[in-house]
């Protein structure tokens, strides 16, 4: 079973937590014990779990990625000229997989599914596969 999430974002560099989204997909699915693939697909965007119950957590992934990565680096070669946003979400990456165990995201007590958009703000398509044992 698949859905597409259609995600709007708000700003040039938005970081939005899907985990709630992600989850009803796994319960609509019916899946019991299996995987959740989470990918968008975007040059300029990313998924990722981490920490989702301090908000500060997010704010330093994006101090940080700015500090390695910046926005107006001379040396790019991109025409476009949005080669961090494509570097970060290289780095980053498109996809996750999880495991689902008793029909819920298999996440630690702290983490969250996040989508990372690094070329917004704009309308981002996530798409969530689940598959397994009802």
């Amino acid at each position: 079973m698949h859905e597409v999430l259609r995600i709007r974002t708000t700003k040039h560099t938005s970081i939005v937590n899907i985990t709630h989204q992600v989850s009803e997909v796994v319960k609509r699915s019916g899946v019991k014990e299996g995987l959740c693939v989470v990918y968008t697909p975007h040059t300029t965007a990313c998924v990722f779990v981490n920490e989702g119950a301090d908000p500060d957590v997010v704010k330093d992934i994006v101090y940080s990625l700015e500090k390695l990565i910046p926005w107006n680096d001379p040396s790019y070669a991109h025409m476009e000229g949005n080669s961090a946003a494509h570097i970060r979400s290289a780095v980053i990456g498109n996809s996750r997989v999880i495991p689902v165990i008793n029909g819920e995201l298999a996440l630690g007590t702290w983490e969250s599914v996040f989508l990372g958009d690094f070329d917004g703000p704009r309308e981002r398509k996530v798409i969530v596969v689940v598959i397994g044992e009802k």
